[in-house]
C-alpha cells in the first residue's frame, strides 16, 4: 500500500521502522526488498550498524531534517512503519525528560545483566502498569528507560509523557490499515513461515555472536537465540516468533485505536479506493 501511495505522488517513502533502519537483518525485520526499492526511494533503511544505538530522539532529529530538503521537491512525502514512538516523535514530538543520574542507569544496567529481561518485565509492571501495557514488552532499551525514569522521579514514567505536541512546519495526515483481527493473525503466522523460508534462521545464526547488542533484542532474533542455546527446538521457536509477533500487533492496535486523527483504511479495499480517498483527504487539507 505504502508503494502504491508514493508511486501515485511521485515521492519517497521515510521507513519509521526502529529495526530496519540496521544492516544484515532484512529478513527477520521485513526491510523493503531491493526490487521494493527500485520502484520507490526509500529512507531510513539499511542505513546503521547492528553496534550503532539508534532511538527515537535521534530519529526526530534526523527525520525532520531529511523531511525539509524532501519538501522543497515534494508536496507530499510518504512515511510508513510499525514503530509507534518513532512516528510519535515525528508527528508529535518526544517529552522533555529529566536527566537520570550516572548512578541509577548503571544500577538498572546491572540488575538487567544479572537478573535478564524478565527482571526488567516485572519492574516495568510493578513501577507503571499502563506503559507496561503499551510498550514494546520485549525491547531491554524501552522497559529501561522506563524504569530508570521511575526511579529518578519516583513517578510512573507514564504520568511524565505530557503529550504535548510540538508544531510542524508540515500537514500530516495519518492512515490506518484495518482488517479483522482473526485474518490478521493468520498472515502473521503465514509470514513468519515465508520469513523462515526465506532465510531467517541462516541469518539468526550469521549474528549470533552479537545477540547482546540493543538492536537484536527484538522479536525472531530472540526467540531463535534461545533455541541456538538449547533451550527448545525450531518448531517451538517458529511458534513462539508468531505468538510473540501478534502479541506486538496487538499493542500497536491498542497504541493506534487512542489516537483520533488516524483515518482508518479497510486494508482489504482495492488500492485505488483507498488512494482516492487520501486524494479527497488531501484536497480538502488544502482548502
Amino acid at each position: 500500500m505504502s508503494l502504491r501511495v508514493a508511486e501515485h505522488y511521485g515521492c519517497p517513502i521515510v521507513n519509521c521502522d526502529s529495526r530496519q533502519v540496521y544492516r544484515n537483518i532484512p529478513i527477520g525485520t521485513a526491510a523493503p526488498t531491493a526490487e521494493e526499492q527500485a520502484r520507490v526511494k526509500h529512507y531510513f533503511v539499511a542505513t546503521r550498524e547492528l553496534e550503532e544505538e539508534y532511538n527515537a530522539g535521534q530519529y526526530e532529529r534526523d527525520a525532520l531534517a531529511l523531511l525539509d530538503k524532501l519538501f522543497e521537491s515534494n508536496e507530499v512525502v510518504v512515511m510508513t512503519g510499525g514503530s509507534m514512538l518513532y512516528a510519535d516523535a515525528v508527528c508529535n514530538g518526544l517529552d522533555d525528560l529529566p536527566n537520570v543520574p550516572a548512578d541509577i542507569r548503571q544500577e538498572v544496567q546491572k540488575n538487567y545483566e544479572q537478573n535478564g529481561l524478565t527482571w526488567l518485565q516485572s519492574e516495568v509492571q510493578r513501577l507503571d502498569p499502563d506503559y507496561w501495557n503499551e510498550v514494546d514488552q520485549s525491547n531491554p532499551a524501552r522497559l529501561a528507560h522506563c524504569v530508570e525514569l521511575c526511579l529518578t522521579t519516583g513517578k510512573p514514567y507514564s504520568s511524565l509523557r505530557t503529550k504535548t505536541n510540538k508544531k510542524r512546519s508540515f500537514r500530516i495526515i495519518k492512515l490506518g490499515l484495518d482488517r479483522p483481527r482473526a485474518e490478521l493473525y493468520a498472515r502473521i503466522n503465514e509470514r513468519v513461515n515465508q520469513m523462515v523460508a526465506n532465510g531467517l534462521v541462516e541469518e539468526a545464526k550469521a549474528v549470533y555472536s552479537k545477540r547482546k547488542l540493543n538492536s537484536l533484542q527484538t522479536v525472531g532474533y530472540r526467540e531463535l537465540f534461545a533455541h541456538f542455546d538449547g533451550e527448545y527446538d525450531l518448531n517451538r521457536a517458529i511458534e513462539l516468533i508468531q505468538q510473540n509477533t501478534r502479541h506486538y500487533a496487538k499493542r500497536q492496535l491498542t497504541w493506534f485505536r487512542h489516537d483520533n486523527e488516524i483515518h482508518w483504511l479497510n486494508a482489504k479495499e482495492t488500492n485505488e479506493k483507498n488512494i482516492a480517498f487520501i486524494d479527497t483527504l488531501l484536497r480538502a487539507d488544502s482548502l
